[in-house]
């Protein structure tokens, strides 16, 4: 994991790491966070809030994009007016359909898996959780970003 320096930032700019696209780096990673600026200056709550969304995005990222392939993950974080602004790029697998899964609910949670929503409960605590979703893929890269409303 290195952190690079944000030219855009003022002196409490984001926070960008870039890391390995594995769990081992994901789980590093998170806990590195819990304790750096600007997630330490946030309530209890707000932090779980964030440490799960990360959690879900990020392992997505693994599983996924990479789908047991190697690749690394830019991430940045910075509190704005509006919470706490995420961006995450990769250059994995792009989403299915070019767009971000709808996160619906299945409507029998006890049914076959193949009947299950693209994005199950994942993405529904995501889409739940955030603000201003957007996702991008340009020049084979994915570009995720989101608000997480703080306080």
């Amino acid at each position: 994991m290195r952190s690079r320096p944000d030219p855009t930032a003022g002196p409490e700019g984001p926070l960008t790491l870039a890391f390995p696209g594995d769990m081992r780096s994901v789980r590093r990673v998170l806990l590195h966070l819990l304790t750096a600026t600007p997630l330490r200056t946030l309530s209890d709550a707000d932090r779980g809030t964030t440490e799960l969304v990360l959690a879900e995005v990020l392992n997505n990222i693994v599983e996924h994009a990479y789908a047991g392939g190697n690749g690394q993950i830019a991430l940045s974080l910075g509190l704005s007016s509006a919470g706490l602004a995420v961006r995450i790029s990769d250059n994995g697998l792009a989403m299915p359909g070019g767009a971000v899964p709808a996160g619906l609910l299945p409507t029998d949670p006890d049914g076959p898996a193949a009947t299950l929503p693209e994005g199950g409960f994942g993405w529904f605590l995501i889409r739940s959780l955030t603000r201003d979703l957007c996702y991008d893929r340009k020049d084979g890269q994915n570009h995720l970003s989101f608000t997480l409303p703080i306080g």
